[in-house]
């Protein structure tokens, strides 16, 4: 699983050159929830405003949108979070 985790990390190294712009925008105003996977388990969490890059979308079982997201600063693997939470332009 680790070395899962190491080759989907390198392989998103430089993500910023070709991932969309976005902020954290969680309406409640409380840290966003970031997951291992869409709807899966929490293993951090972002503030509001945070810049992110965009690098894939996916849908849980119920549907519900998530993206996979990288620091904009740092170019590092964040996580998966809730779509609606995220703001892009």
């Amino acid at each position: 699983m680790k070395k899962l985790a190491l080759a989907l990390i390198l392989s998103f190294a430089s993500i910023s050159a070709h991932a969309q712009t976005c902020k954290a925008t969680d309406p409640t105003g409380t840290p966003l929830n970031v997951r291992a996977t869409p709807n899966g388990k929490i293993i951090d969490k972002i503030k509001n405003n945070t810049t992110v890059y965009v690098s894939e979308y996916a849908y849980d079982d119920k549907g519900r949108p998530w993206i996979m997201v990288f620091n904009a600063k740092t170019d590092k693997y964040i996580g998966w979070v809730y779509r609606e939470f995220i703001s892009c332009y």
